[in-house]
């Protein structure tokens, strides 16, 4: 009923570390919070990477996904974000290792 969508991922890396899912429909506005919560159990590799890009290939967290922490949740501002105008999103984890997971968590007014 309100302006702010939210999107969430529930990722699960491959042998070489990257997992990537795309939305299903586009999204429109201004990045508001980004959320990373590493697996309790099968925590990624600290430091690894995440990438959230549109239809274009860019990265609308304008780099604010990089080096999440292994345990930690981990919360990004609009401040350090971008925004979309109506492109579906692919969620791109990198440098996670093998089978480890997590959830990102993406606000959009």
């Amino acid at each position: 009923l309100g302006s702010l969508k939210k999107i969430r991922w529930e990722w699960l890396s491959t042998a070489g570390g990257a997992a990537d899912l795309q939305t299903t429909y586009p999204y429109n506005g201004v990045i508001q919070r980004l959320v990373t919560d590493p697996d309790g159990s099968a925590a990624p590799t600290d430091d690894y990477d995440i990438t959230i890009t549109d239809e274009d290939g860019y990265d609308v967290l304008m780099g604010a996904g990089a080096n999440r922490d292994t345990a930690t949740t981990e919360q990004v501002l609009a401040t350090s974000l971008g925004c979309v105008a109506n492109d579906k999103l692919t969620l791109n984890v990198t440098n996670a290792g093998s089978a480890k997971a997590g959830v990102v968590v993406l606000y959009i007014r």
